[in-house]
């Protein structure tokens, strides 16, 4: 959350903890946008005035550097063309301040819940299937022995094919928020999902560590001709 008033950063924390998540508070945009160059962020909630780098110019640099999660501006402009601006710049949904609590938290329940669908109890994605209910996976039908760190490891991977995650967000949604885990212990069981499942690019899959950042799960195109692969 993005704001230079640390009054509304404090009633935007309470709202957003209380649905369960981890808020993490911004006075400027430029600190926003260099936080977000090593750690991944679900949801952004933006102010538009704000001193040096403006919501708007925030909103335009996320959106043109590919990122994806559903962003909110929170401000008191409510001009019509304020909010034409603000959507049309790239933001999701527009809450003009002061904020009322219970619509704030129903907004973004309905942007998680069209961002981040629910998990199906079976899922797939090219050779391999898996079943959160039993903690099972396959890989061309045949059973893959993943340990359950493992196993929600791959999940959160297969979840995010293509995003860069930090390794604090890993970490969190693979341990938990208050597990005290050596940065080690992450790699360890990316090499080891890496290596089960076979996550290289001669298999069509390039599971990769950014330096600084975190992990990255990327699918590649295979040569359908074998001259070519050649």
């Amino acid at each position: 959350m993005l704001d230079d008033d640390a009054h509304q950063l404090e009633l935007l924390s309470r709202a957003v903890e209380a649905m369960g998540h981890v808020s993490h508070r911004f006075s400027d945009g430029s600190s926003l946008l260099t936080a977000m160059k090593r750690a991944t962020f679900d949801l952004l909630l933006v102010d538009w005035e704000l001193p040096g780098v403006s919501g708007i110019d925030v909103v335009q640099t996320v959106r043109a550097e590919g990122a994806a999660m559903p962003i909110v501006m929170v401000t008191h402009r409510d001009a019509e063309r304020d909010v034409v601006k603000g959507l049309t710049t790239g933001a999701d949904d527009y809450v003009v301040k002061p904020v009322r609590s219970a619509e704030l938290k129903a907004r973004l329940l309905a942007l998680l819940r069209r961002a981040y669908p629910e998990t199906p109890r079976s899922q797939w994605h090219g050779p391999f299937a898996w079943a959160t209910a039993s903690g099972v996976w396959h890989r061309h039908g045949t059973p893959v022995d993943l340990k359950p760190r493992e196993f929600d490891l791959a999940v959160c991977l297969f979840k995010n094919i293509g995003r860069l995650l930090s390794r604090d967000y890993l970490m969190q949604s693979v341990w938990g928020r208050e597990a005290d885990v050596p940065t080690r212990t992450l790699d360890t069981h990316v090499s080891a999902v890496r290596a089960k499942l076979g996550l290289r690019p001669e298999q069509g899959y390039r599971l990769s560590a950014v330096y600084g950042h975190g992990y990255r799960l990327e699918t590649l195109d295979l040569p359908s001709d074998p001259d070519e692969a050649a």
